[in-house]
């Protein structure tokens, strides 16, 4: 089963950018398609390989942390390709 994962990763911290920019580079480096924008990163794969990797990372990142919040939206398909109609 195919999902689409929109994250926005907040860390509560003076040094938040870089917090926020080693999360985007961990999900680029994975196997799994990533889009970003200006207020969220999107990512798409398989929900059993998908969220195991996703686990981790944010795992990881929340390690790296004082106070964070993250934002997650999971959508059941695969939205990688959408374009708007209007």
């Amino acid at each position: 089963m195919n999902i689409s994962v929109d994250l926005t990763l907040s860390p509560l911290q003076d040094d938040y950018e870089q917090h926020v920019i080693d999360f985007i580079k961990a999900l680029r480096d994975s196997e799994f398609k990533v889009l970003e924008n200006p207020l969220s990163t999107q990512i798409f794969g398989d929900f059993d390989l998908l969220m195991p990797f996703l686990n981790q990372k944010i795992k990881e990142s929340f390690q790296n942390q004082d106070i964070c919040v993250l934002t997650m939206k999971v959508v059941k398909t695969d939205r990688s390709n959408y374009e708007p109609h209007f």
